[in-house]
């Protein structure tokens, strides 16, 4: 369908110059110079609109951009930095949601260095294709992005496809994450944080930071997101790392996450899962059923009967 409506655009007649993609190439209505846009080797279109924006930066002053898709108004905004003479306004949603959105301003407001490194912060606190921190909502991340500055040129460094994820690096954004969770945090490491807050504040564990093997493999997907395809996303072929070396890996015919080298709680942990059954656990909702796990002597319904609880065993003095 999108190939036969990118033909039929070529039969308008108009005065208008009309540029469609079709395949890794590119057709339009006139006659162009589209060397620096075919032939391209993006595959997500969010990518594609920015490798247009900067073609018609080139012949225009004013652009508009109809999406409804996020990523494509925090690329837009950090495209600015490379076109400052640039009017961008987004066309953003729809029905009672639609509204205009002035990317320029944006950018202007946030600053060069904030608005440079904005898509690695979008795709470090969730996006597509990298997971998000659970209870940790964007508005909540930028409010302490806003109190933490020194995190911002970590976050230049990260954004413009470096090489490696360095132990400096990590310690900062490791202090983010902590700050995150606990405004009021004065642990120094995640680990440490993620025990504070779980004994002290005694919240569940789904809602404590993750463990340094985890956030490092997230730091990595969001770097391999933010920090190479969209920072490459002006570039017609955008040369790409290896994502076996940012965090994914190879299996059943596709690309998935890897998420950390530890073994998993469930295997490890299981007492402190426990269920508040009344009675035998049928229900889904039992807590130690939804993750497939036998009940213990800590939980309260009966099939744990049959699991005492395991004492310490006490030394004694045979002398």
């Amino acid at each position: 369908m999108f190939a036969f409506l990118a033909r039929y655009l070529l039969t308008v007649q108009s005065e208008k110059l009309i540029v469609t993609t079709q395949g890794p190439y590119v057709i339009s209505n006139k006659p162009i110079d589209d060397t620096n846009l075919s032939p391209r080797n993006h595959e997500e279109a969010d990518t594609r609109m920015m490798l247009h924006l900067a073609h018609a930066a080139e012949h225009c002053r004013r652009i508009l951009i109809r999406t409804v898709d996020t990523d494509v108004v925090v690329l837009s905004v950090a495209a600015m930095t490379r076109h400052p003479h640039l009017q961008l306004w987004i066309a953003m949603g729809a029905g009672k949601d639609f509204r205009y959105i002035a990317a320029h301003d944006i950018s202007k407001v946030l600053g060069v260095a904030k608005a440079q490194c904005l898509p690695l912060f979008h795709s470090f606190t969730g996006c597509d294709t990298v997971s998000c921190f659970n209870g940790i909502g964007k508005k909540t991340a930028w409010e302490v992005w806003s109190k933490c500055d020194h995190v911002t040129a970590t976050f230049q460094k990260l954004c413009c496809a470096p090489f490696e994820l360095t132990a400096n690096d990590m310690s900062v954004l490791g202090r983010f994450v902590m700050l995150l969770y606990d405004r009021g945090s004065n642990c120094h490491d995640v680990n440490s944080a993620r025990k504070y807050i779980f004994t002290k504040n005694g919240r569940q564990i789904e809602n404590i930071p993750p463990t340094s093997e985890a956030l490092f493999q997230h730091c990595k997907w969001a770097i391999y997101q933010g920090g190479h395809i969209w920072s490459q996303a002006h570039e017609r072929q955008p040369v790409l790392p290896d994502p076996s070396d940012w965090g994914w890996q190879f299996m059943d015919r596709q690309w998935q996450p890897f998420w950390t080298v530890l073994p998993q709680a469930s295997l490890t942990c299981r007492e402190l899962l426990k269920c508040a059954c009344k009675k035998e656990c049928r229900s889904k909702r039992c807590k130690c059923n939804k993750v497939g796990l036998k009940c213990t002597a800590l939980c309260s319904c009966v099939c744990g009967a049959d699991f005492p609880v395991q004492h310490p065993v006490q030394a004694f003095n045979t002398n």
